[in-house]
């Protein structure tokens, strides 16, 4: 087993780090003040052919990359810029979605626009009462007159008022569990796609989210995407590097603030010398690096299993559970060591202890995560596994 990056992503994380440093690092401060998605930056990623990552030069991307690449671009956006990453992970769910199950007709349709950075894409699956029991949700779509009539309220969609196309779950029959569950594409400005709230969100401001309502929302039948009844299983199947994805994004907002707390540790002086000479904080600095280091091999791991064709799911949930709490812990030892200044915004640490939380919610919990790998390893089946 070789962990060792090719030379190919080699080039790609250098390329990208570079790119993130120079493009997207220097507006990060004001964009989080502002609380505004950047299409300006989004479209910078697009130019260097990050957008498209998921799909085949045939239509219009730059991939499909394997998982191991995928979590290397991640993680260098996210050591500059959490929200961009954020922004670039939500958008690869409705490409990888459409390229996999979608119709031919669909894929030519969307593909070229969401691959080109010209559209913007989400994923509405959480409603206010399906959060962690994700198969729980409420939404209805009904058959009527050759068309699809969608109702319901869905919460915390990332990019939800700036994306062009929305994948949206919704109940087609059943009343629980991921039976009858089906996917349908919703473009901007459909009757009944209704804006209704934009959340207030502790960290990761540059990446909106909104609560979306439904009312009698009528698109066309053949936006149906996958069988009907079948997209729970499918969006979880095809978007099953998502927690791998948020390893990635812990990994790289946990590096930053280490290299952030090295620097300032090297000139803080108190007591005639630099604080980095005090055995006390050469500890912590010292447990920061190996915690990072080995986040991120059980990130590489989990990716490196994917890629390879092994089960990997158990793998998948220990990756995201374990650099994001690892990532909150060097976040919270990054603002002690720089102590009072730590907790103002002048500097970057405070910022990355509060994106940093929301890693251990996203894409299921990380209480529902140890279930998972509990669960799994017993060889138990039930709502847990299959909801994820």
């Amino acid at each position: 087993m070789d962990f060792t990056l090719t030379s190919e992503q080699l080039m790609l994380k250098e390329n990208v780090g570079e790119f993130a440093r120079r493009e997207l690092a220097p507006s990060v401060r004001e964009l989080e003040e502002k609380e505004e998605f950047s299409l300006e930056n989004f479209r910078k990623m697009a130019s260097l052919g990050l957008v498209g990552s998921p799909c085949p030069e045939e239509y219009g991307g730059a991939g499909p990359n394997d998982l191991v690449s995928e979590v290397v671009i991640l993680e260098e956006i996210a050591k500059y810029d959490c929200s961009s990453a954020a922004n670039l992970q939500a958008h690869w769910a409705i490409p990888k979605m459409i390229y996999g199950v979608g119709t031919e007709v669909q894929k030519q349709r969307y593909l070229k626009w969401l691959c080109s950075g010209e559209w913007v894409g989400a994923f509405a699956q959480t409603e206010p009462s399906a959060g962690s029991d994700a198969a729980s949700i409420r939404t209805r779509a009904r058959l009527e007159n050759g068309s699809y009539v969608i109702d319901g309220e869905k919460c915390f969609i990332t990019q939800g008022a700036e994306a062009n196309i929305i994948i949206v779950m919704a109940r087609t029959g059943g009343d629980h569990g991921p039976e009858g569950i089906s996917a349908f594409l919703v473009e901007k400005g459909t009757p009944g796609l209704i804006y209704s709230k934009k959340e207030l969100k502790m960290g990761n401001r540059a990446s909106s989210a909104y609560a979306l309502t439904f009312d009698h929302c009528r698109i066309p039948a053949e936006n149906l995407l996958a069988p009907e009844g079948k997209g729970f299983k499918t969006a979880m199947r095809m978007l099953s590097g998502g927690r791998v994805y948020v390893a990635a994004m812990a990994v790289g907002q946990a590096q930053a603030a280490l290299d952030a707390t090295l620097e300032y540790a090297k000139v803080r002086e108190q007591f005639g010398k630099p604080i980095g000479k005090f055995q006390a904080i050469q500890l912590m600095l010292a447990d920061m690096a190996m915690q990072i280091e080995s986040a991120r091999l059980l990130m590489y791991y989990a990716a490196w299993l994917k890629d390879n064709h092994c089960p990997f799911n158990r793998y998948a949930s220990m990756a995201k559970t374990f650099a994001s709490d690892i990532a909150m812990k060097v976040a919270v030892d990054a603002v002690q060591i720089f102590g009072g200044y730590g907790y103002m915004r002048d500097y970057p640490v405070e910022r990355i202890m509060r994106n940093v939380k929301l890693l251990q919610i996203v894409e299921g919990t990380n209480q529902i995560q140890r279930l998972i790998i509990a669960r799994d390893m017993l060889g138990e089946k039930g709502p847990f596994r299959d909801a994820y």
